[in-house]
């Protein structure tokens, strides 16, 4: 599975490609041949791109079916990025360094709003007009997925021929069996019409209201698309492969630490986060297959990062650390759910070599947390923090949110009050061991996100959020091993235009592009209405943009989830024997 494959190449060509290539085990190298093409393009630099195991996921996916060879492409850094669009050059694949335009399939894998404009710098370097009406028969098909595809696709839709909504599992295989079986490339669309989670933008006209409103996606006659798109998702992880790293490379984020998907899924049902809703069911990878790969991996890696939303979600996680210790691995979760934390866990996690351990409190009050259905109290926050320290840990880095619904001024002192009180269990047990370690918050302003509970919320007033950042900060100074970044609301900002815009913000994206990323000059000059899109209520709106993809949760559950916040009324998760029950209706 691992096999070194190092590219030969004339002295005269090597450059940055030729040597990522050469720092690589696991890459794929077919010959062309007769087989398919796709070109899998990440919209970023190769650090940031080959970090992303979703991005490795699709690119084994792909390469797993015998008549298809696919190869990489990301974004030049950023000096060289000009100089190739000024020069024209090409944009070249990493493994065959074959230009992207001579490709059947350009398929871009998107995962943050901020690399839109990078979709477009892409598309010119490929040579290709970067709106889908300017291209024709001749080019290659342009499909944009990625996890942003799940939340709201508009302010990507005039650039994609198609979006993929939903999971690479299943869109894969229909994508592939659709190009080959096409006659033409409109019989190609209107096949991939008929397929669970693709979204054909040019077969549907948005009509508009006179307030700027949408009143509806019509479909264009003799397309056959479907009124609404549904998501595509697999119902079973049990014959799947867990997608894991399959190419180790020492040149990103993580090094070359081994990376696994866990378990897929939340059944929390936090109601600010999109990735709980729209990744249901809670679905665990095969315990047995998950220490098979690593231990297929160890040659190349000594750190293992396990990838879930709730990690503990796993019924047999317990064994999957005890397995990976067994094979030599430190362990590194990415977050942990406090509901789950156990002496258990955290001392499998330490004799792992595991320092450091991240929870979400997100809000400093019970009462909040009851708004936003976080399901635990201060208590059972300080439980955990007796845990985690007791158990041997040194550090502990919390996410906090701000600008959520209700939010008083004793919210954001409970975020102090709370961190201050798991500040002093950590000194009490750091001076048992004579070493002290600290406590890293992280702050961001609350972006209402589509495909949530809050889809219908403005964003809270930027002048607002940032006078409540600046008094976090001051109550939170001077407090020794205590860190906190607190993000600035005008970040958020231009975030939420592209989270909860629509195709009308797509002139902004290309202005961006144009100008380096100056989003308060590409809105001006466009002259978009940012705030229409952004500081807006929409709870009257009968259309919201992203209508147009169904993840499967009912518009009447959102909005019965949002009373119950206002209520202050938590919805506790199902019992986890039942959860897959519960909400397998949700992929009919």
């Amino acid at each position: 599975m691992f096999e070194r494959r190092i590219s030969m190449k004339k002295p005269h060509h090597r450059e940055r490609a030729g040597d990522a290539l050469s720092r690589e085990v696991g890459y794929v190298r077919k010959t062309h041949g007769a087989r398919l093409r796709v070109a899998l393009v990440f919209p970023n630099t190769y650090f940031v791109g080959m970090s992303s195991l979703g991005f490795q996921t699709v690119y084994r996916l792909f390469n797993d079916l015998d008549d298809v060879v696919c190869e990489r492409v990301f974004l030049p850094p950023k000096q060289e990025l000009q100089a190739q669009l000024a020069s024209g050059t090409p944009l070249l694949t990493l493994e065959s360094r074959t230009p992207v335009a001579e490709f059947d399939v350009i398929a871009f894998s998107v995962s943050f709003e901020w690399d839109y404009t990078n979709v477009v710098s892409m598309l010119r370097l490929a040579k290709m007009p970067p709106r889908a009406e300017a291209r024709n028969a001749r080019h290659p098909l342009v499909v944009i997925g990625g996890a942003v595809t799940f939340v709201n696709p508009e302010p990507l839709a005039p650039f994609a021929d198609v979006i993929a909504a939903g999971e690479g599992e299943v869109l894969i295989p229909s994508l592939m069996t659709c190009v080959r079986e096409a006659s033409d490339r409109t019989d190609l669309l209107q096949r991939l019409a008929q397929e669970r989670g693709f979204y054909i933008p040019s077969f549907y006209d948005v009509r508009y209201a006179d307030s700027g409103t949408i009143e509806g996606f019509d479909v264009k006659p003799g397309t056959g698309a479907p009124a609404v798109v549904k998501k595509a998702a697999v119902k079973s992880t049990e014959r799947l492969d867990p997608p894991a790293t399959s190419i180790f490379t020492p040149d990103t984020e993580f090094g070359s630490r081994f990376l696994i998907e866990v378990v897929r899924g939340c059944a929390n049902l936090c109601r600010f986060c999109w990735a709980g809703y729209n990744y249901l069911p809670v679905r665990p990878f095969d315990a047995d297959r998950i220490l098979e790969l690593a231990a297929q991996a160890k040659p190349y890696a000594s750190k293992a990062g396990l990838v879930s939303i709730a990690l503990c979600d796993h019924p047999e996680i317990e064994r999957i650390l005890n397995g990976l210790l067994d094979l030599g691995y430190s362990v590194s979760p990415a977050s942990l759910r406090l509901d789950d934390l156990t002496p258990t866990i955290v001392d499998l996690l330490r004799r792992s070599g595991e320092r450091s351990i991240t929870i979400a409190p997100e809000a400093g009050s019970d009462r909040l947390r009851r708004v936003i259905n976080k399901t635990v109290t201060n208590q059972e926050i300080l439980n955990a923090a007796e845990i985690i320290f007791d158990g041997g840990m040194e550090n502990l880095k919390l996410y906090y949110m701000i600008g959520l619904p209700t939010e008083t001024d004793a919210d954001l002192e409970g975020i102090r009050d709370l961190t201050v009180e798991m500040r002093e269990i950590m000194l009490k047990h750091a001076r048992a061991r004579g070493r002290i370690g600290r406590i890293v918050g992280s702050v961001n302003p609350l972006i209402p996100k589509p495909g949530t509970a809050y889809q219908w919320l403005p964003m809270e007033d930027p002048a607002l959020t940032e006078r409540k950042a600046k008094r976090l900060r001051e109550m939170l100074a001077g407090l020794d091993n205590v860190y906190f970044n607190i993000k600035s609301e005008r970040h958020s900002y231009y975030q939420a235009l592209l989270s909860l815009g629509d195709r009308r913000v797509a002139p902004a994206i290309e202005a961006a592009e144009r100008n380096g990323g100056n989003w308060r000059a590409a809105v001006a000059e466009t002259g978009i209405d940012a705030a229409f899109y952004i500081f807006r209520d929409r709870s009257g709106d009968g259309v919201l943009p992203w209508d147009i993809i169904d993840g499967g949760m009912k518009t009447s559950f959102f909005r019965s989830e949002f009373e119950k916040g206002l209520r202050e009324e938590w919805t506790l998760p199902p019992k986890r024997q039942k959860e897959n029950a519960k909400f397998l209706p949700v992929l009919s």
